[in-house]
């Protein structure tokens, strides 16, 4: 038994949309009564599991956390690529939470599109079938900006703000966060074509320019962003137009308690904005995580988690 099974109880659920079944797990704390609750949101291209197991294990304050799957990741897929309809299906009731739990999937899967609001919207069907009116809400890089539009639309509905290099927090300057977007975009190019594994290591090379990544780490990234590539390069597109959708400006200030982490080895001028944003408002902390790049979750778990502990203290 890990030290994540014996700390906590963890269902796997499903949500149904028109058109996706989105998979979240459900983590119980067994030793735990405080009702305090958090949603975990993933980065581009990688699971939940895969990028929350190592931190949820070390936390201490929280009952309930929320982990989902976002569309094109992980085990959420487009109906399309299930062999029977669930659209159609009534829900089987486990604990009061609606799940679809017996479809197979088709053997070609299906990559729809979609934009950030889209998730924004998936996430709060997925709280509202949990009927969790107030929670706490962490982010990782896409799921950063995820996480920021969530406050900015359910304002009420988040307290303490957890943000991981969150997408186009990226740079100081809004013409250096569009032309990195445009990198980012022959990135898409490559994992549409027979070259995805190219795309995947032109995102890392871009995305953490400092990187001191290991051979078998960045085996392992590449092993792991190439699961769902068509997935992985819809999730990078969506953060493409949400650059034309959406003002920083006051996306920024509709955020409230809010601590942001950004890795050591990332660029500076990440840095710069996060400290300039520290510095200009109440509510936001800063941390610098040492010894790390964007990839700060999987190689610093320990020091994230002791920050998300004491930030509640």
């Amino acid at each position: 038994m890990t030290s994540l099974t014996k700390k906590y109880q963890v269902e796997t659920l499903y949500l149904v949309t028109l058109d996706h079944r989105i998979c979240y797990r459900l983590y119980k704390n067994l030793h735990s009564s405080n009702d305090r609750k958090m949603v975990m949101l993933h980065g581009a291209g990688v699971a939940g599991v895969d990028t929350w197991s190592n931190i949820i294990s070390l936390l201490e304050h929280w009952q309930y956390i929320l982990v989902p799957d976002l569309r094109g990741m992980g085990d959420s897929y487009a109906l399309e690529c299930f062999n029977e309809s669930l659209s159609a299906e009534v829900p089987t009731q486990i604990d009061g939470h609606n799940i679809v739990a017996n479809a197979t999937l088709k053997n070609k899967f299906v990559e729809p599109s979609f934009d950030v609001f889209d998730l924004v919207a998936d996430v709060a069907l997925m709280t509202g079938q949990l009927n969790w009116s107030c929670f706490d809400l962490a982010g990782y890089s896409l799921g950063g900006l995820v996480a920021m539009l969530y406050k900015q639309k359910y304002p009420l509905q988040v307290d303490k703000q957890f943000l991981l290099e969150p997408g186009l927090l990226d740079r100081v300057s809004w013409l250096e966060t569009k032309a990195l977007r445009a990198q980012y975009a022959q990135t898409v190019e490559h994992l549409r074509s027979n070259h995805a594994e190219q795309g995947i290591i032109h995102f890392l090379t871009t995305i953490s320019p400092n990187s001191k990544a290991t051979p078998a780490s960045q085996a392992l990234a590449v092993k792991r962003l190439a699961r769902r590539s068509l997935g992985f390069a819809n999730a990078l597109e969506a953060v493409n137009q949400a650059i034309h959708d959406i003002d920083r400006e006051q996306l920024v200030a509709a955020q409230g308690d809010t601590l942001s982490m950004v890795g050591s080895l990332s660029v500076e001028s990440m840095h710069l904005y996060h400290q300039q944003l520290s510095d200009s408002m109440a509510h936001w902390v800063y941390h610098n995580i040492a010894g790390t790049d964007h990839s700060l979750p999987y190689q610093k778990p320990r020091q994230i988690s002791r920050i998300f502990n004491e930030h509640v203290q």
